[in-house]
């Protein structure tokens, strides 16, 4: 129970890789503030962490919107009595699919789009949560990147671009929040085979990546969760504006 007294928002939480956090994160302790745009799934989710014995509520929203986030983010402050935690996850890449397609034929409207999602969504996220940050005393911020901003990935230039963005907020953030004792960083996963029910051409997507890895096996949401739980618990208290690639070895930064 390493995050017991934590409290913990998760963006993008009821599929994938966002849930499996969302579990993590309510296993170790954690009470977790579950916000997505897919609202019935996300109750469902919500509720079997609850039938775990987990602490978690479910907050159908739209990231977005910014109205809609600082609702959900206060909300989650007022039913856990403050927050500590805020982790970053939603995006444009599965649930809400990108074009692969090379870099002069992407829709301008997708290429907006993949930055709204997966950029200016996290800048909601962490306006929102900042005053219940400071109002605690300190916190950590998560933001998810990809491990494809250190390989570049022909097919999804909007979406490297937009992930490659975070880095840099991200540092920025770091230095701005500092003095709150407020950490921010960023994680990269890999290539992760996190779609339920895949069919055979998403599992050989997936596995595709393991020739390039030093650990040559097929990543699943489980080899995020331990990182994800590290920076949001006190072990990680003097870690801030780094970014970490949980990716098997297939980049290096």
């Amino acid at each position: 129970m390493r995050l017991s007294g934590k409290s913990i928002v998760v963006t993008g939480s009821a599929h994938g890789i966002g849930r499996a956090y969302s579990e993590r994160l309510a296993a170790d302790g954690a009470n977790v503030a579950m916000l997505d745009i897919d609202g019935a799934r996300n109750d469902e989710v919500c509720r079997a962490i609850r039938g775990a014995g987990g602490t978690a509520i479910a907050i159908r929203t739209d990231v977005r919107d910014l109205e809609q986030v600082r609702r959900a983010v206060d909300q989650a402050a007022r039913e856990f009595g403050g927050l500590t935690g805020l982790v970053n996850n939603a995006g444009m890449l599965n649930v809400v699919p990108i074009t692969r397609c090379t870099f002069e034929d992407i829709p301008d409207a997708e290429w907006d789009e993949a930055f709204r999602l997966n950029t200016k969504a996290t800048w909601y996220g962490c306006k929102a949560v900042l005053p219940h940050l400071k109002a605690n005393g300190g916190g950590s911020i998560v933001n998810i990147a990809s491990s494809t901003i250190f390989r570049g990935v022909p097919t999804r230039a909007h979406y490297v671009a937009s992930k490659s963005a975070l880095i840099g907020f991200s540092r920025t953030l770091a230095k701005e929040l500092g003095q709150s004792w407020i950490r921010v960083n960023v994680v990269c996963p890999g290539s992760t085979l996190s779609e339920e029910d895949p069919d055979p051409k998403t599992i050989a997507m997936r596995s595709e990546p393991v020739k390039v890895r030093a650990l040559q096996r097929v990543e699943t949401p489980k080899d995020l969760v331990g990182t994800i739980a590290f920076l949001m618990s006190d072990d990680s208290e003097f870690i801030t504006g780094q970014t970490l690639l949980v990716d098997g070895g297939s980049a290096f930064n």
